[in-house]
């Protein structure tokens, strides 16, 4: 995947964003944060951030930096568990602060700083000022974009499989095309005919398909399309 080190402002952080071929996603293994702290009148606010590729992913994630903060005295959170700027998994959590001045303006933050997959807790220990509801949303908020301007990025392919059968004497030109359709061969089973299985980026599908009809002279089999 290509990867992307994140500069400046949030917003600029993945490039593009969502793209027709993919969207950017942290570049992170599993177990592996990125964490940034900054502290504001004597809060403490850790911002750790993990790649999160399912709702699942990301409540475990949350329940394990609570856990490592449990003495803190809040572990607020913001998640999005797929492409940037979808809402259809997605979720936050004040965890005891006012509300609407940690989770949702964080959230905010995640869902349109053109990264998928993420999801951000914010650990605050407490310093003995008050900031106020207005100076909480802000902090929040400012956790969150400072540790997205260092955030390391790569790029997820939204990717399509394309099963085919072929005659035998066309799988060499076969072979020799996939590189101009970015696809990699996953499988290939001989039999009377030989069936491949390959994986490209969905924009690609179409055109292979269309490239197979005229390579093999209509004789291609579509087995399966995803």
């Amino acid at each position: 995947m290509a990867k992307n080190k994140a500069k400046g402002a949030p917003e600029s952080a993945a490039g593009a964003g969502a793209g027709a071929d993919g969207y950017q996603v942290p570049d992170l293994k599993p177990g592996q944060y990125h964490i940034n702290e900054i502290i504001i009148k004597r809060s403490r606010f850790i911002t750790t951030i993990a790649h999160t590729a399912s709702v699942d992913e990301a409540k475990t994630f949350i329940e394990t930096i609570a856990a490592q903060h449990a003495e803190a005295n809040h572990n607020c959170f913001a998640f999005n568990a797929t492409a940037p700027g979808s809402t259809a998994f997605c979720g936050c959590s004040d965890d005891g602060e006012p509300k609407g001045t940690a989770g949702q303006p964080m959230l905010n933050v995640v869902l349109h700083c053109g990264v998928g997959e993420l999801t951000a807790v914010v650990t605050r220990y407490f310093g003995g000022v008050l900031l106020g509801t207005g100076g909480l949303v802000k902090a929040y908020q400012g956790s969150v974009k400072e540790a997205l301007t260092m955030l390391p990025t790569c790029e997820r392919m939204i990717a399509a499989k394309l099963v085919v059968a072929l005659e035998h004497r066309f799988l060499p030109k076969f072979k020799y095309i996939l590189p101009n359709f970015r696809a990699t061969l996953v499988k290939e089973d001989y039999g009377a005919n030989v069936l491949v299985e390959v994986i490209l980026p969905q924009t690609e599908l179409e055109h292979l398909e269309r490239t197979l009809v005229d390579l093999t002279n209509g004789s291609v089999k579509i087995i399966a399309r995803s």
